[in-house]
């Protein structure tokens, strides 16, 4: 079936949208449930042939209402298509307000508002949570510990977003990990962000001396990437083809976003004295780093 006019249109207005990795990601996912709606005739036939159709509030109430029931999801969850989550519906109102607008049309603020900020930690919360992964340091630990202990020490020291930490490579280590280079990619800033190197505490340069050469074996075996942060185990990439199959991935590939935020959620239950320190959320634990450096003037 040859693709909608007005999709096409949106692919060319998506291609010009000046926007960073994280943001770029969920209008992905909003082009693909509009696609979706348009495929099961749930929208007004207008909003086939133009994109200025296909962003009017009749045309997107109708969609956002399915959006959230979950029935426009790309694939089933517990065997089932669930309705969307809060957070997930505010990141969809976001998005089609931000194509308006690039549109030259008004916002509409579908249903509900922003989703409220959840608590970070305290000052002495994070310098517990210090403690905590040198005493990890000091005994034995598994890969995934080792790597969660790495990646919280180097969030630590740099209040880095996920997609910031899956960004980096062994080149954004300064020789004896005594710096750390991120480049900032704040959301819906653009997609070229300013990089900085910071210096890296005791903790996060004893944390990578163990993660390193659990790495440099992982990524032997998967021929190289230059990525620091990598797979510990075989997974898929998610994505389907026309015979229903996924695409194994072996250990050693660079570590997606999704990966990494599932580690932390993992990890934050599984190893003794984390959950105490760590929010549910590795995005609330950043803003509790973003918040200190502030208030220090680190």
């Amino acid at each position: 079936m040859p693709p909608f006019p007005s999709l096409t249109a949106l692919d060319g207005l998506l291609d010009d949208l000046g926007v960073g990795e994280a943001r770029r990601r969920q209008l992905s996912m909003v082009r693909g449930e509009l696609q979706r709606a348009l495929a099961r005739d749930a929208l007004p036939v207008g909003a086939r042939r133009s994109l200025q159709r296909l962003l009017e509030e009749t045309s997107l109430a109708p969609y956002v209402r399915l959006a959230e029931s979950g029935v426009l999801r790309h694939r089933r969850l517990g065997g089932g298509f669930p309705p969307t989550s809060e957070p997930t519906n505010a990141i969809r109102r976001t998005c089609l307000d931000l194509l308006r607008e690039a549109l030259g049309l008004p916002a509409l603020h579908l249903g509900g508002g922003e989703v409220a900020l959840q608590p970070a930690p305290e000052a002495a919360t994070l310098a517990a949570l210090y403690r905590q992964l040198d005493q990890y340091l000091g005994g034995s630990m598994s890969p995934a510990q080792t790597r969660l202990t790495a990646v919280l020490a180097v969030e630590l020291d740099t209040g880095a977003r996920s997609g910031e930490l899956v960004a980096q490579r062994i080149t954004h280590l300064e020789e004896g990990n005594t710096a750390v280079y991120v480049e900032r990619r704040p959301q819906g800033g653009p997609v070229e962000g300013e990089g900085e190197w910071l210096e890296t505490s005791p903790l996060t340069r004893a944390a990578l001396e163990r993660w390193l050469p659990i790495r440099a074996d992982l990524v032997q075996r998967a021929h190289g990437t230059s990525r620091l942060w990598v797979s510990l185990w075989m997974n898929h990439d998610g994505i389907l083809d026309a015979d229903g199959n996924t695409v194994i991935r072996p250990a050693g590939m660079p570590l997606e976003e999704n990966g990494l935020i599932t580690s932390y959620r993992v990890g934050r239950l599984r190893y003794e004295g984390l959950r105490p320190l760590l929010p549910l959320k590795l995005e609330q634990l950043r803003r509790a780093v973003d918040a200190e450096r502030e208030r220090t003037g680190a």
